[in-house]
């Protein structure tokens, strides 16, 4: 039942944050405080939500090393999708015309760090926090991890191919984060950097959602292979593979800091029991 309450609350937060965000989407400072506000504003809930629900300091958004956390993920992730539309362009796929527009950038630093922070704690915090409870690290890893990319068959400009792109590279690569630190700030800042990368940077779609409108003018064209098509580059043969590798190392730091939890056999038959009902 927790579970229930927590999802709903941050929901609710996710939702409001998203609407006031869009309804302000074209001033951009309005923008940047509308999103930043979701952010702040979720964080503060799920705080509350779990000290009500569980009866326990929530850890895990504990502002004990979240500016570290916050901003290492986020230059990793924008290293990492970099690295993204460096292999796209070594083959002559992506080219910069010129300056592109500074304000839409204000914008979506505002709407990618709502969706970022909304999105981690629904995603690690609430669902694969408590999944893991009842099935271990890597079943809980894969049922959230495959249910973050069908959510963003809702974009757009969505695929299935790009769906289960963001189900390997994303929902495997923030939870792996998640694992290795325990704490929701890396994810978040991951998770922010990514997209801000992708959109207010490079200027691409990111997930199909039609935000191609950042820093730099900017075109993206060639095989959906390479390209990731309509969907953006989170799409692409590359992203995936660096999605791999990065959710390979979070892992292996978390079995060196012993994070993962083995399916208990109490666990076991609660999930056996719940399938035969």
């Amino acid at each position: 039942m927790r579970l229930v309450w927590q999802l709903l609350a941050v929901a609710a937060v996710w939702i409001l944050g998203n609407l006031g965000t869009a309804a302000v989407k074209d001033t951009p400072w309005l923008a940047l405080v509308a999103g930043l506000l979701t952010a702040v504003v979720g964080v503060l809930v799920y705080g509350w939500v779990v000290r009500r629900t569980e009866h326990r300091a929530p850890v895990e958004v504990s502002l004990k090393g979240a500016g570290a956390g916050i901003g290492w993920g986020t230059l990793l992730g924008i290293a990492l999708f970099g690295a993204v539309i460096a292999n796209i362009a070594f083959f002559g796929d992506y080219t910069i015309n010129g300056l592109g527009t500074p304000a839409s950038a204000v914008s979506l630093l505002g709407i990618m760090a709502g969706a970022a922070v909304a999105e981690e704690l629904v995603f690690r915090g609430v669902l694969f926090r408590n999944i893991e409870r009842w099935t271990g690290t890597w079943i809980a890893l894969a049922l959230t991890g495959s249910l973050f990319g069908l959510i963003h068959l809702a974009n757009a400009n969505a695929t299935l191919l790009g769906a289960i792109a963001i189900a390997i590279e994303a929902g495997g690569m923030l939870t792996a984060a998640y694992i290795a630190t325990r704490k929701l700030w890396v994810p978040i800042g991951l998770h922010f950097g990514w997209n801000i990368a992708a959109s207010a940077i490079f200027s691409t779609e990111v997930s199909g959602s039609n935000t191609a409108q950042g820093l730099l003018d900017a075109t993206i064209s060639g095989p959906a292979l390479v390209t990731g098509g309509d969907f953006g580059p989170e799409a692409s043969v590359y992203a995936v593979v660096l999605g791999v590798l990065a959710t390979g190392a979070f892992m292996w730091l978390a079995y060196r800091r012993g994070h993962v939890v083995p399916v208990r056999r109490s666990a076991q038959a609660d999930v056996a029991a719940r399938l035969t009902r």
